[in-house]
This record gives C-alpha cells, sequence and structure tokens, in this order.
C-alpha cells in the first residue's frame, strides 16, 4: 500500500544540524520504498527530510507539504516557508496548531526525529488517534527523551511505539507494521501498490 508517512522533527534548534543527516536519510528511505513523505512544509529537520525525499532519482514515491498558510504567496511572504522539495504542497490554511492535527491525521504513521514542542504535539496527536509511530532515537531533543516521558505519562498505544537509532532500518519497521495494520484490506486488482487481502470496516 502507498502509505503516507509523517516525519515530525524540530524547524530549529540544537538538533537541526546534529540530526539533519539523519531526517535526510529518512525522507530518502520512505520515497525509495516507494511511499509518500509527509511534512508541515516547513524549516529544519522536517526540510531536510523532503530534501532526501526528492533527492533519490526514479522514484516513485512523493513528497507532499501541509503549510499552515492558506495559499503559496502567504506560505512564502507571511511565513517564509520553503516549497522547492515537494511535489505537492497543501495549503490548510490552519496556523501551526491546526496544520499540525491535520498533517498527523492524514498521515498513516508519524516518525519523530529531534523535535520541541510542536513535534510534542504531532506524537500526542498521533497516539491518541492511533497512529503508527515511530522515534529515531540518537536524534536529540525530543526523540531521546520520548522513552522517559512516557514512562511517566500514561497515553494510549505506547507500548507500540518503535524505537530505531537507524533511519533507513526505522522506516522499515514502521512500514511493516503498516503492513500487518492493514492486513484485512482488500485492494482494486489494478493497483500495484495495494495488497490484495479481504477489507475489513474502514
Amino acid at each position: 500500500m502507498r502509505y503516507q508517512i509523517c516525519v515530525s522533527g524540530a524547524a530549529t534548534g540544537d538538533s537541526v544540524m546534529a540530526s539533519k543527516d539523519l531526517a535526510f536519510r529518512l525522507g530518502q528511505e520512505i520515497v525509495r520504498q516507494g511511499k509518500i513523505l509527509t511534512t508541515g512544509a516547513t524549516v529544519g529537520l522536517p526540510h531536510y527530510a523532503a530534501l532526501g525525499a526528492v533527492s533519490v532519482k526514479g522514484r516513485t514515491g512523493l513528497s507532499i507539504g501541509f503549510s499552515p498558510a492558506s495559499s503559496f504567496r502567504q506560505h512564502v511572504n507571511t511565513y517564509k516557508l520553503p516549497f522547492k522539495p515537494f511535489d505537492y504542497i497543501n495549503f490548510t490554511g490552519m496556523s501551526y496548531v491546526g496544520r499540525d492535527t491535520h498533517l498527523v491525521l492524514s498521515s498513516d504513521a508519524v516518525i519523530t526525529v529531534g523535535g520541541r514542542m510542536g513535534s510534542l504535539h504531532e506524537l500526542a496527536t498521533a497516539l491518541e488517534s492511533r497512529k503508527v509511530c515511530g522515534v529515531l532515537l540518537g536524534s536529540m531533543a525530543l526523540a531521546d527523551y520520548v522513552p522517559t516521558l512516557l514512562q511517566n505519562v500514561e497515553a494510549p498505544g505506547t507500548k507500540d511505539i518503535i524505537y530505531d537509532n537507524n533511519p533507513e532500518r526505522l522506516v522499515r519497521k514502521v512500514i511493516a507494521r503498516l503492513d500487518e495494520k492493514n492486513a484485512d484490506f482488500i485492494a482494486p486488482r489494478d493497483d500495484d501498490h495495494l495488497s490484495e487481502k479481504r477489507a475489513g470496516n474502514g
């Protein structure tokens, strides 16, 4: 199935420079696997993930950005956000907090790399929405604090979070979990991206 996998991470801060290569590799691996990368169409680690995605030659996966702006003009002039490493930008018009929620709910899985308060909001939304969640350990900031945080905060799905310190391996684990979650989905036989197993109720 052509899953939409969100890479969530810090726009600024120490973890950006320290983990930009890790984010780049996450984006590469997602599209290399033929999946769709989703990000907040912002700067920092999500931007490096998007750059990684579009760097893959002969890619079948896509890079889609979810902007807090309501138009391309506002995206560039008001928010001063990048626009080049995307195949498509969804201009949500929902500002940052609304954009975060829309981004997560539109994705099948969320992978946290580095991260600050916005990434924590996206992770919390993903857990509450029962999304498949991955955390890239060793990428600093929020990502490295998640295991400790969730030992002390009761939240749904915390036992199912996938942890790894290797970007490529983490992406493959997330995809494998998504395959398990969607094993009952019946697909049109003329779509190579979908499985042919029987559908459930959703």
